[in-house]
């Protein structure tokens, strides 16, 4: 079987790519996607898509996130990580003065992603541009941190745990909180903890990898990750999604499901296909089971 989601415990010292490498040649399919890249030098939590299942992956992508972080006060680095040229220095600020400016953080807050990322500048990676020592100004984006606490303090590192929306740069929110308390800062580590509803704790390392065992089934997605739902379908309804015709309100018995993205199995089976309603109209988003892609 080659279709399924995995959680897996990326290492740091690997880029997102790179940890797919043992999954790939276990499952014998270069057919493999991360949902949400951690950088190289991050480690926790990803949520891998394999096989059919890749077609799932904007629905990964746009989960909440956990994040813990270590961020490194009085010293500012060109990548903001640590595996970047430090550029600046600065004073270490109080526990106290830290504390007081997180709130100021959470909510819907303006981000200008890091000079070195991968959105696009121009038309190129922003790092691509970085390391060739262009000039580079992502432009900012709304994201939303709806957590940000001071879980530990031992200066000049402070351990913050953080949850956010997708597109989020902890490492630009270290810059962020550095710049309004006059100083400077970089993430010395970040590992993170959950996407959705699930959690680090269930992943496993890329090299322990056994897709009979770890491999799950695309429901556990619908079942976790509100506000994504499951219809459960007869057979004959399966098999009418399956050569192209839309679902329809008639399908169901009262109540009939609400606006919303669902996940359509084949009752007690497979997933037959991904489908909208809005306004009341159903729509594919995806097939599965043969049929139209």
């Amino acid at each position: 079987m080659t279709d399924g989601i995995l959680l897996l415990d990326k290492p740091s010292g690997l880029t997102s790519f790179q940890a797919l490498s043992s999954v790939k040649r276990a499952l014998g399919t270069g057919r493999v996607g991360h949902t949400g890249t951690l950088d190289r030098f991050a480690s926790g939590l990803l949520v891998v898509m394999c096989g059919r299942c890749t077609r799932l992956s904007s629905l990964a992508e746009a989960l909440e996130k956990d994040y813990l972080a270590r961020v490194r006060f009085a010293t500012g680095t060109d990548t903001l990580d640590p595996e970047g040229a430090v550029v600046a220095e600065g004073p270490v600020p109080g526990r106290a003065a830290l504390a007081a400016a997180l709130p100021a953080f959470l909510g819907e807050i303006r981000q200008a992603p890091p000079a070195y990322s991968a959105v696009h500048v121009g038309g190129r990676r922003a790092y691509e541009l970085a390391r060739r020592g262009r000039p580079v100004e992502p432009a900012e984006r709304t994201v939303r941190i709806t957590r940000l606490e001071l879980v530990s303090w031992e200066a000049p590192d402070a351990v913050l745990a953080v949850t956010c929306s997708r597109g989020t740069y902890v490492r630009s929110l270290a810059r962020d909180i550095a710049a309004r308390l006059g100083t400077c800062a970089h993430v010395a580590t970040l590992r993170r903890t959950r996407v959705g509803g699930f959690r680090v704790e269930e992943a496993v390392s890329p090299d322990a990898f056994q897709p009979s065992r770890d491999l799950r089934d695309p429901r556990v997605l619908f079942e976790r990750c509100p506000p994504l739902g499951i219809l459960e379908v007869e057979t004959v309804r399966a098999a009418s999604l399956a050569t192209g015709t839309p679902p329809s309100d008639a399908w169901f018995p009262d109540p009939v499901p609400s606006d919303g993205l669902y996940g359509a199995f084949r009752a007690g089976a497979e997933l037959v296909a991904l489908v909208e309603r809005a306004d009341g109209r159903w729509r594919f988003r995806a097939v599965f089971a043969g049929g139209p892609s």
